[in-house]
């Protein structure tokens, strides 16, 4: 019983200090949050390093700790892939977008778009695409924090909506205080307290197993009751023809869609130069491969040490396997909670949420303050108001508050649909989007309406017809059975889909498209682009 009360005690120390320490970031960081260029844009003063390491804290989400962990635990080679894509859409951001969508003034997509086509026509469509993928994104983040704080504190299941409401609260004083830089902070500190517990735990397992990777592959093996199957592709979705195409659409998906989130691609924007970003990627691509590695030893280590059995018990999906281990590995605790570990883990975990749920909600705002408002000489001048500022204030507490409302409503539901929905809007619109703007001539605003207008309806019908929604256990509505898509993620229709109607929607303007792009060309020089922006 004292091995519990110090657990949950040393849970609360930690939490507290966590809060404490991330809110001090928010308030050094909100001295001169009245500036547009450093509420939107503060990571330009963050260097390549720190701006590097935000941008791995944005990425980091709880999909990537705790549902690819499952992953591996419960469908072993499946679940490796997962991780490599994450690593490889980071690689992706770092080397395609870092350097090209780097623009003084320039926020949101919207701004970058309107910017880049010469035309503020574009801003609507991309502030709806933009919400589209990161409301359902925010409400699994939220509710998967007040999960982790149940959790941490041992409360009962009763207190998950107080939990979720608190977290709320915290969100909305990161995203509305804090702006761009502060919430900037808040990644560094998570990269940081979530890498070192990830590690520490990755370093038990293997201790467990002598050091040696086969050996805990082996016991993993073992433990997963899978057979020759967990070392082969195939396991998460199945091994029949609706198996093999649902993952290879999960991994386009994955790579596509994680590399285009608004929230990411709103960190590039502050970058001062080509050398900037180049530092940047590294610092921000190093910590993600070594926190995914680690990921993949503790999802072995889960499978091994617990058995699917019990995992599967606990979540179907595996989302518990990173907190189930704990206990496993700390033969003194009477259970999973009562372990110190426990309570380092959780707070890393919870920590995690809590700066992407921030992350996402002030890229929400923005979006909704400058795309859904602004209508003309914004075109990547920064010449937004305090006033704006105001709005944007006001935006992040309105999302938060209908956020948490949502998340109340919505905690007893499998959150992977709405997870799949988030990724196939963010693969599906945004790729085509930002490519065709960048490396296609004559591509127009009429193209990204197309886009954006056209995919969005096709996503929400295969989505509905999709297992996912109704017809299986794990489905968001399984007393329901109207599924008719074979396939759980869309994206290997929608992804060709969002690329085609880009296509045949542009280049209906050819007298004006090349002017844009001309005046494109000005400003971005060879040599302007050597010296920074």
């Amino acid at each position: 019983m004292s091995g519990a009360v110090d657990a949950r005690s040393l849970a609360v120390v930690i939490f507290l200090a966590f809060v404490a320490v991330s809110l001090l970031l928010c308030g050094l960081a909100a001295a001169d949050q009245d500036d547009p260029e450093h509420f939107y844009a503060g990571g330009a003063t963050l260097g390549p390093v720190g701006a590097g390491l935000a941008i791995a804290g944005d990425y980091v989400s709880a999909a990537t700790l705790l549902s690819t962990t499952g992953s591996v635990a419960l469908a072993g080679f499946d679940g490796l892939l997962f991780a490599l894509a994450t690593v490889a859409s980071l690689v992706l951001v770092m080397r395609v977008f870092a350097e090209r969508l780097r623009r003084k003034g320039v926020f949101t997509m919207g701004d970058f778009l309107a910017d880049r086509l010469g035309d503020n026509s574009v801003r609507r469509a991309l502030g709806v695409a933009t919400l589209m993928v990161l409301a359902p994104l925010l409400l699994v983040q939220l509710t998967t924090a007040g999960r982790v704080m149940t959790a941490m504190f041992g409360l009962p299941e009763g207190a998950l909506t107080g939990c979720t409401v608190a977290s709320g609260a915290l969100m909305v004083c990161y995203s509305a205080f804090g702006g761009m830089r502060g919430t900037g902070y808040i990644q560094i500190l998570k990269v940081a307290v979530v890498l070192g517990a990830v590690t520490l735990l990755a370093g038990l397992v293997l201790a467990r197993y002598d050091w040696s990777p086969f050996a805990l592959f082996d016991a993993a093996q073992a433990g997963s009751k899978a057979g020759g199957d967990y070392a082969r592709p195939g396991l998460q979705f199945g091994h029949g023809l609706a198996g093999g195409l649902d993952l290879i659409g999960f991994q386009l998906t994955l790579v596509l869609g994680a590399a285009c989130m608004p929230h990411i691609m709103m960190r590039l924007h502050p970058l001062r130069d080509a050398w900037t970003a180049r530092r940047a990627g590294v610092w921000a691509t190093a910590p993600v491969a070594l926190l995914c590695a680690g990921i993949v030893v503790v999802g072995l280590g889960a499978s091994a040490l617990i058995g699917r059995d019990l995992l599967h018990a606990a979540d179907p999906a595996g989302g518990t396997a990173l907190l189930m281990v704990t206990g496993a590995l700390d033969p003194g605790a009477s259970g999973p909670r009562d372990s110190p570990l426990f309570a380092l883990v959780a707070c890393a975990a919870f920590a995690t949420t809590l700066a992407a749920v921030a992350g996402i909600t002030l890229a929400a705002a923005s979006s909704l303050a400058r795309d859904f408002t602004v209508k003309s000489g914004a075109q990547g001048e920064g010449k937004a108001s305090a006033r704006e500022i105001r709005h944007a204030r006001w935006a992040v507490v309105g999302i938060g508050a209908f956020a948490v409302f949502l998340s109340a409503y919505t905690h007893d539901r499998n959150p992977q649909v709405l997870l799949s929905l988030s990724f196939a809007a963010a693969a599906s619109i945004l790729p085509p989007v930002l490519l065709y703007a960048l490396f296609r001539p004559g591509f127009d605003a009429r193209g990204v309406r197309w886009t954006v207008y056209g995919t969005l309806p096709l996503i929400g019908v295969l989505m509905v017809m999709s297992p996912a929604f109704s017809g299986t256990p794990v489905a968001l509505f399984p007393e329901w059975d109207f599924a008719v898509f074979p396939l759980q993620t869309p994206g290997l229709v929608t992804i060709p889909a969002g690329f085609l109607l880009g296509l045949l929607g542009s280049g209906r303007g050819p007298d004006t498209a090349p002017d844009a792009r001309n005046r494109h060309r000005a400003r971005w020089s060879p040599a302007r682009a050597r010296g920074g922006v």
